[in-house]
């Protein structure tokens, strides 16, 4: 672990896991800097839009013994990593997972499933992959990469959650799904407030349910709004 660092935005918690099969577990979230996506509703902008944000302020190079350090202070049992794009780092995401395994931490990956997994199955126990919609607005090259998506599925380490707006949304989320094969299929509606989350999942449930799928929230929107380090 010696000299090992990675690009940090923030460190925070404990926390509660706010989406997918974890939501409600206590955790402690490392969110990563940069992303390859430009999302619309992205509430984490202040990680990679260098045009409103400034990078010199929102981003650090830390050394992974001072992030292993805040996380032993939560004194929680998971510790999540977010971003941005996590896996833009992911060779140097290696020496923070081994200390997160050695203290017994179940260890989630947030990632929009752009990017193939190179981590190995000792390092990570559940990948949370959210491939983007034409909602997302990205205008970056390849948001939808079908050769990763099955790469995560063949991993059996991964879950796939979708952010929809309205029912509609879902026509894509079958698309994908069919192609690719992918499995277990989360929905989570978009919003970053309490209103608009609850009202979205009354839209959703009726036609997720249909499907067979599962209908995650957002905990921490519901909880605590759009805060920071929540």
């Amino acid at each position: 672990m010696t000299g090992a660092t990675l690009v940090v935005s923030e460190v925070f918690g404990p926390t509660l896991q706010g989406e997918g099969p974890s939501a409600g577990r206590p955790a402690g979230f490392v969110r990563l800097g940069r992303c390859n996506l430009a999302c619309d509703w992205c509430d984490t902008k202040y990680t990679w839009d260098w045009d409103n944000y400034d990078p010199q302020q929102e981003l650090r190079t830390e050394q992974v013994a001072t992030i292993v350090d805040q996380l032993d202070a939560m004194g929680v049992g998971m510790v999540v990593v977010t971003g941005g794009e996590p896996l833009l780092q992911q060779r140097n995401l290696a020496p923070l997972l081994q200390e997160a395994k050695a203290r017994g931490w179940r260890v989630e990956v947030e990632t929009s499933g752009t990017i193939a997994p190179l981590l190995g199955p000792d390092l990570v126990d559940q990948y949370n992959v959210s491939p983007k919609l034409a909602n997302s607005g990205n205008r970056q090259s390849r948001p939808y990469r079908p050769d990763v998506l099955r790469s995560f599925q063949a991993s059996g380490r991964a879950v796939f959650k979708f952010v929809a707006q309205d029912p509609s949304d879902l026509l894509e989320v079958e698309s994908m799904v069919a192609e690719c094969g992918l499995d277990p299929v989360y929905v989570m509606p978009e919003g970053t407030d309490a209103g608009t989350v609850t009202a979205r999942m009354q839209e959703l449930a009726e036609p997720v349910l249909t499907r067979g799928w599962v209908l995650t929230p957002r905990l921490h929107i519901l909880l605590w709004g759009g805060e920071r380090g929540r």
